[in-house]
Formats: C-alpha cells, structure tokens, sequence
C-alpha cells in the first residue's frame, strides 16, 4: 500500500507585507487580516527558479526524513510556472540536481490550486501499477514569475513556495478515495494573459467556493465512510 510518508516545505525568506501596501490599494488594517486573512506573502530571489524551491523542500524534508537519492522510484513536479519556458521540464532539471538514479521517472503536471490531489492520486496510482517503492510529489509555483504587482487582486494573495510529499509502501498516512470534478466554462477565473501577467475574477473564484466545494466535501467524506 503508498501512502504519506512525510513531507517537506520551502517559503523564501524575503517578505512583502501586505500593511505596507494599504495606501497603494486603498486597504484597512482590518481588511488585511480578516478579508485577505494574511498579512505577508513570500517572495523568491529573481535567480531563483521553480527547482530551486523544489530543491529547498527537499532538504527541508532531509532534516527529519532522510532519504537516500538512489531509492528515489519516481518524481512528479506539479506547477504552472516551470523552470524558464518550460523545456525541459522542469521534473528533469530537478533529477540532475537531486542526483537521482538513471531509472527514476520523471514528469510534470499541470495545475494549480487542484494540484495537490490530483497530483496525490496520480503518484499513489502510478507508484502501486509499476510496483515502486519510493516516490516523490513535489508542488512549486513561484507565481512572482507572472505577478503584476498593482494588481490588488492578485499581488496580496499569491506568493511564492514549495513542498515536498514522500510516499512509500511504509506510509504514515493512508490515502483515501479521491473527488474529482471540473468547470472548463470557467477557465477563465485565473488565468496569465497575452501580456504575460496573472489575472483573477475574485468573485467568481469565491462564488465557486462557497457554492461548489462544500459538496465535493461532502461526497468526499460520504465517499471514505
């Protein structure tokens, strides 16, 4: 059986306080703490790339969990902002870094704020057909990258970060049975336009959660009784 065997996690250190931007949007002080509902967002270095923060996860998960490279069956890199434009993926830029063996798999997903579960169920399902031992879910998007920094929308709610999942046949967590579902009508709702910058419709991302996520909650957990 794969399961979670741990997890690390990477924020970079530099910090853009979202009070000190209050005059800039026009925010108050209660604003930001209970409408934003956080009052800093983590930033990346510009030499930084997505492996980059992959690699950080990775030895924050060492400290703890200590993996050897060469038992290292698969990795799978979930993000929307890869490293430079996105050849090679970034998944094989994260395997020469980490030295992993020559028989390691390799590759990129593509998603955002679903990404974590989906990427979860295609680890787990992959690790269990090809009989793998030892695998490895990365998450990264330094959304920095495609930020306008006017944007109110935007620039206070996205950061930049990563993790790092270990699964193994010795887990620690078990994972469940999974809900899925998809709206491609609203695709629109994030989006990075022409000009390369991200864009978000705030209230039709909020409308959807309020409306359509308590019930995938809910058939989740109907789903694992």
């Amino acid at each position: 059986m794969i399961g979670i065997k741990a997890i690390g996690t990477y924020l970079p250190e530099a910090r853009t306080s979202n009070f000190d931007r209050m005059n800039k949007f026009g925010m108050t002080e209660s604003f930001v703490k209970h409408k934003i509902g956080f009052t800093e967002v983590a930033i990346k270095a510009p030499e930084q790339e997505t492996s980059d923060l992959c690699v950080k996860a990775w030895e924050d998960l060492q400290q703890n969990h200590p993996v050897t490279p060469y038992d290292i069956d698969c990795v799978i890199v979930c993000t929307q902002n890869p490293d430079g434009k996105g050849l090679p993926h970034t998944s094989a830029i994260l395997h020469e870094k980490l030295s992993l063996p020559l028989s390691c798999a390799v590759f990129d997903i593509s998603l955002g704020c679903s990404g974590y579960v989906y990427g979860l169920s295609v680890i787990k399902s992959f690790m269990e057909e090809n009989e793998f031992k030892c695998g490895l879910l990365f998450t990264a998007d330094p959304y920095s990258k495609v930020m306008n920094n006017d944007d109110k929308k935007t620039a206070t709610l996205f950061g930049d970060g990563a993790t790092v999942t270990l699964l193994d046949d010795k887990p620690v967590f078990e994972c469940g049975k999974f809900v899925f579902g998809s709206d491609g009508c609203k695709k629109e709702g994030i989006i990075v336009k022409e000009d390369g910058q991200l864009y978000m419709n705030g209230r039709a991302v909020f409308t959807f959660t309020v409306r359509v996520v308590p019930d995938n909650i809910r058939d989740m957990l109907k789903k694992n009784s």
